[in-house]
């Protein structure tokens, strides 16, 4: 048994508690009709795309270990309903010590290729040798031509960080490790109201309980925490409605091949719903992908989101920081939590190319900046650059899913990172 197993398992056990009080009938038939959607994932994919069988992934040299006939095998794997792509690998856990970490992708069509974008659920744990637990699922599931959208993310973390405090500067050994368990369920269900816009609704909650700061913490008094200090280890609960706008004229969000998209989420965070206390946030995320050739990846993408405080008193953990952003994927080349503030801006841009012709080996280049504001000013002061560069291993052609590994690195930090499919 693991290290610090028997001192969180009535975390999971509150964990599966607030599952069961959360969703309640009306969620549960959404949730099942995406379950229903997901099994009987449409056959009608459209005609075998004979182009594939120029194409080569892991699934392919796996094959021709074994002398199967790859072509009669594109065949069968096209008919499959559900594709499949998992990456075990080993990692450093947040906090410092070794973890074991696994990527499980699920991707499919509910209706025609032609006029339905592809849907996911990612399943993704990770555990640390001391203790350290992290449980998300995430799904995008788009109904048969795209009428309707379910978007969610629920995970349960065992979770120790490193926290710097407020603002764009700090010293990097300045800080504290902070120790918390974190319940998150976010779910929305958007429904199509133009071509690719989307209009919805749905309910967020970060629940933060067990919260202590672990190992050293002579670096408390110099950090600039200003008014959360004195509750920086309170328990925290922020839970509400959000209201969605999307536009998204992708059709493969894993490895997109062009498109461009637009989301807005506003949420509200109302203390009779059972928040600590009353606020509302935004979160703007934009995305366009420039697409040069139709017969392999060479494509240029940007991505920037701006994360804001509207108004009202935000729990320390759910102020806007680097890396918290929906996915987890902000910020290659930093620390998670590096910068924290009430308001963050976020560029990043990347060039994806393919060197081989087959598609199976690829290569990407990137680079990203990002500002948070001042706490007593809310103005932009200082800007933090980044860079790095990745490889890429076509895992299944299919569904055009990479395994990712990216090397990021910024004035005071250098960061690996390993991915199924690419980070934005």
């Amino acid at each position: 048994m693991l290290p610090g197993y028997n001192k969180h398992i009535n975390s999971f056990i509150v964990f599966l508690g607030l599952l069961k009080l959360e969703f309640g009938w009306k969620k549960l038939s959404i949730g099942f009709l995406s379950l229903v959607l997901f099994i009987k994932a449409s056959s009608q994919q459209g005609q075998i795309d004979t182009t594939l069988t120029n194409q080569k992934d892991v699934i392919d040299v796996i094959l021709k270990v074994f002398k199967i006939n790859p072509t009669k095998s594109d065949s069968t794997r096209q008919n499959k309903k559900v594709q499949f792509s998992l990456v075990p690998s080993g990692g450093a856990s947040p906090g410092g010590g070794a973890a074991i970490v696994t990527a499980l992708n699920a991707a499919f069509y509910t209706g025609p290729v032609s006029t339905t974008s592809l849907s996911t659920v990612t399943f993704s744990p990770w555990f640390s040798f001391d203790g350290k637990f992290v449980f998300p699922i995430r799904q995008l599931i788009w109904f048969p031509n795209n009428k309707f959208l379910s978007k969610g993310d629920t995970r349960f973390m065992i979770y120790p960080q490193e926290t710097w405090g407020l603002g764009g500067k700090n010293e990097k050994e300045k800080n504290v490790i902070l120790d918390y368990n974190y319940v998150r369920v976010y779910q929305s269900l958007l429904k199509e109201v133009g071509n690719n816009v989307f209009l919805g609704a749905g309910y967020t909650l970060d629940y933060h309980y067990g919260l202590s700061i672990t190992e050293d913490s002579s670096h408390l008094p110099d950090i600039s925490f200003y008014d959360y200090k004195d509750r920086l280890l309170n328990s925290t609960v922020s839970s509400g409605p959000v209201l969605n706008f999307l536009i998204d004229t992708r059709r493969n969000p894993i490895n997109p091949d062009g498109g461009f998209y637009f989301s807005t989420d506003y949420r509200f965070n109302l203390d009779e719903l059972g928040s600590t206390d009353d606020w509302q946030s935004v979160y703007i995320d934009i995305r366009k992908y420039f697409s040069f050739s139709k017969k392999q990846k060479n494509l240029l993408a940007f991505w920037s989101y701006y994360w804001g405080v509207v108004n009202g008193n935000v729990p320390y953990l759910d102020l806007p920081s680097i890396g918290w952003d929906y996915l987890n994927h902000s910020g290659r080349g930093f620390q998670q939590s590096r910068y924290r503030g009430k308001h963050l801006l976020y560029f990043e841009s990347e060039y994806r190319r393919d060197i081989s012709k087959n598609g199976l080996w690829g290569f990407v280049v990137f680079s990203n900046l990002h500002t948070t504001s001042e706490y007593l000013t809310d103005r932009f002061v200082y800007w933090h650059p980044a860079a790095g560069f990745g490889v890429r291993l076509k895992f299944n052609k299919i569904s055009k899913t990479n395994i990712s590994l990216d090397f990021g690195f910024s004035k005071d930090f250098f960061g690996i990172d390993l991915a199924l499919g690419e980070i934005f």
